[in-house]
């Protein structure tokens, strides 16, 4: 398999994103069209909302994206689309155009898991990154810990055991009422506010006697916030932001640490859309230069969902495993494979 470039498409939730890749890490374009004004006013994404905007913006953002790479289709060599998991809609929507073109411009197609996407973004960025790495994936709907032993070798180390990161700040975001997107209303309140204004609990960071788990947890965490704040209602706002964002960061630092050094990692790679949070960008820089680790911050076009990073997993992919078929259908619940 020879193809080189590849034409990404994402639209797993609320940003229809296209992007053209060249051998899976030199970024020609990178097109994302979000939907965060369509559903501020309902303070979430809305899945019938999002995949009518997707319909309006899917054909005109692919169409940017070839041009901004200044190719035409016919230099396109493959199609890499997600597949999952997200909004079955949402998802329907992106894997429908991917298939229409790659029947069209006679081309393979190449099914992506956002997850393994999000891995990759900092390849796209740094190409040198050498294994074994661990990955602190963090967004509003997953948070995982990965040992990335290479291309393709994945080891689940830890996860959340019920809110995701990026979840918890939004509940504590709309109880706040500050707004949607919760997490970067609730950094930038932070910012003003006192750390230590209030101990909130740090679950989990021993379990059974045992300071090894790497599992997370944050809804007693948003409990403990909510209940706070209605016993203390004098409290500023922007302490209780930036205690509860503490408590957070210092969880997700704490386990990225414990796994780095339980797998002999030589780095430790951010990503996800909580990764723009400057607070966790700061504290797990600091911890990694004192653990003498490398640390990959990715840069904010990389933290939320965009297409360059699903087509740099689709040029991995094709070379590896080949083209999908195109009877690929979109799986919303789509897992991430673990050996």
């Amino acid at each position: 398999m020879t193809a080189s470039t590849i034409l990404g498409i994402e639209t797993s939730c609320d940003e229809t994103a296209a992007a053209v890749v060249r051998d899976g890490s030199d970024v020609l374009s990178s097109v994302v069209s979000s939907q965060i004004e369509l559903h501020a006013r309902f303070g979430g994404v809305v899945p019938e909302v999002a995949s009518r905007a997707h319909l309006a913006s899917i054909n005109p953002v692919i169409d940017r994206a070839l041009a901004d790479a200044g190719l035409p289709a016919a230099a396109i060599d493959a199609i890499a689309c997600t597949v999952g998991p997200g909004l079955i809609g949402a998802l329907l929507v992106g894997l429908s155009a991917a298939k229409a073109l790659a029947l069209a411009w006679r081309v393979p197609l190449v099914g992506v898991n956002h997850h393994e996407a999000h891995l990759y973004a900092a390849f796209l960025e740094d190409p040198s990154l050498e294994f074994p790495l661990v990955v602190l994936l963090v967004s509003g709907g997953h948070t995982m810990i990965i040992e990335m032993a290479g291309h393709g070798r994945y080891r689940l180390l830890g996860r959340t055991i019920d809110d995701a990161a990026g979840e918890a700040y939004d509940k504590v975001a709309r109880f706040l009422d500050l707004g949607y997107p919760g997490g970067p209303a609730i950094d930038r309140l932070a910012r003003r506010g006192d750390p230590q204004a209030v101990a909130f609990p740090r679950a989990m960071m021993t379990r059974e006697g045992s300071a090894d788990t790497l599992d997370v947890s944050f809804s007693g965490l948003k409990t403990a916030v909510v209940n706070h704040a209605r016993r203390h209602p004098g409290l500023d706002s922007a302490d209780i932001a930036a205690s509860f964002q503490a408590a957070v960061v210092d969880v997700l630092v704490t386990k990225t640490r414990r796994a780095a050094a339980q797998v002999g990692a030589r780095g430790v790679v951010l990503a996800g859309g909580v990764a723009a949070n400057s607070q966790l960008r700061a504290d797990l820089a600091a911890a990694c230069h004192a653990d003498g680790l490398a640390c990959f911050l990715p840069s904010p076009a990389l933290c939320t969902d965009n297409a360059a990073m699903i087509a740099a997993v689709g040029w991995h992919r094709l070379h590896a495993d080949g083209p999908s078929p195109l009877d690929i259908g979109a799986q919303p619940n789509l897992r991430l494979a673990f050996g």
